[in-house]
């Protein structure tokens, strides 16, 4: 008798901000920001990440608005 296979729809994952309800990403947030930055400084991409596209254009706003100001390095 062949097994029986369990149907299961995988449910889709939201972005970390999406699942907050956060309208707008601070850019002096650095301990959030931090975990969406490499130790080179590089920002993560979307898929890395886990964000969906808006706050992606939201987070690599206020990464560089941190970087301009000195709260987060360009370079590691």
């Amino acid at each position: 008798m062949p097994k029986e296979r369990k149907r299961t729809t995988k449910q889709p994952n939201k972005c970390r901000f999406c699942r907050a309800k956060v309208d707008d990403v601070d850019y002096k947030d650095i301990n959030t920001l931090k975990k969406l930055v490499t130790p080179q400084g590089k920002m993560f991409s979307r898929k890395r990440a886990g964000n969906c596209a808006y706050h992606q254009r939201v987070v690599k706003r206020a990464i560089k608005r941190a970087r301009f100001l000195a709260l987060l390095p360009y370079i590691g």
